[in-house]
């Protein structure tokens, strides 16, 4: 089961991620995180979780986010990620700032916003 979310800041996706890692129940294949100009695409990779547990994590992030239909290159991307294409190659070839792949990872978020932030001057509300 795929969850795929649109989240306005960094604070968000990093909420996300606090939740996957307090229900350790909650087997993922992995968790994928984009910054986009506008704000941030959240896909997680879900594993035969019991329906009740499905429509609390649809709630959760109803609350942060949306749900969202990437267009074609986020589509792209995000495809060629599960089939284990590099990160790097993908990024160079679409253009898109991969922030995380695989686990549920903050500490990737969070280094990403603050070089970001240092590299601006500035905080974008994006990255608050």
């Amino acid at each position: 089961m795929d969850y795929i979310y649109y989240v306005g800041k960094a604070s968000l996706v990093l909420r996300v991620v606090h939740y996957l890692q307090v229900c350790e129940s909650l087997s993922i294949r992995f968790m994928t995180v984009l910054h986009l100009f506008n704000g941030w695409v959240v896909r997680v990779h879900a594993l035969d979780w019991p329906v009740g547990c499905q429509h609390n994590f649809q709630a959760f992030l109803g609350e942060l986010g949306v749900p969202h239909q990437p267009n074609s290159r986020v589509a792209l991307v995000l495809r060629e990620l599960e089939e284990g294409h590099r990160p790097t190659d993908i990024m160079q070839r679409h253009r898109v700032a991969i922030v995380s792949h695989g686990p549920p990872n903050s500490h990737e978020i969070e280094v990403f916003r603050d070089q970001f932030i240092e590299g601006l001057g500035y905080c974008p509300e994006t990255l608050a």
